[in-house]
């Protein structure tokens, strides 16, 4: 959790907040399936729905108010991966960034499956 403060008070931000604006900045992103999360029972990858988007996200927190943020995604079959990376890591940062006004100090890609259509 995250507390900024100014003359007017303070808000916290919960980790769930960031959960949500990041795994729905890079679901947004061309190329992606959605999240992603192993299952224990088989070991496979398995797309996660919006209400459990969560399972694909998790997020770091840093004595510098900064955060750190993890994705496992899936993507489409045939994408170029470097591009859809790249591509998650700057609308995510820029979003998080933008809604909560938290400095992220990374973001990291796991591609855990491709799908085809």
């Amino acid at each position: 959790m995250i507390q900024k403060k100014n003359e007017n008070g303070s808000v916290r931000v919960n980790s769930n907040v960031y959960v949500d604006i990041a795994g729905s900045a890079a679901s947004n992103c061309f190329g992606v399936k959605g999240m992603a999360a192993r299952s224990l029972q088989d070991g496979l990858f398995h797309l996660l729905r919006k209400e459990s988007m969560a399972k694909g996200v998790e997020v770091e927190f840093h004595g510098d108010d900064t955060i750190t943020i993890d994705l496992h995604i899936m993507v489409e079959h045939g994408v170029n991966l470097t591009a859809v990376g790249s591509s998650i890591i700057s609308e995510v940062r820029y979003v998080v960034t933008k809604c909560t006004g938290t400095e992220v100090r990374a973001v990291n890609v796991y591609i855990d499956s491709m799908m085809a259509d």
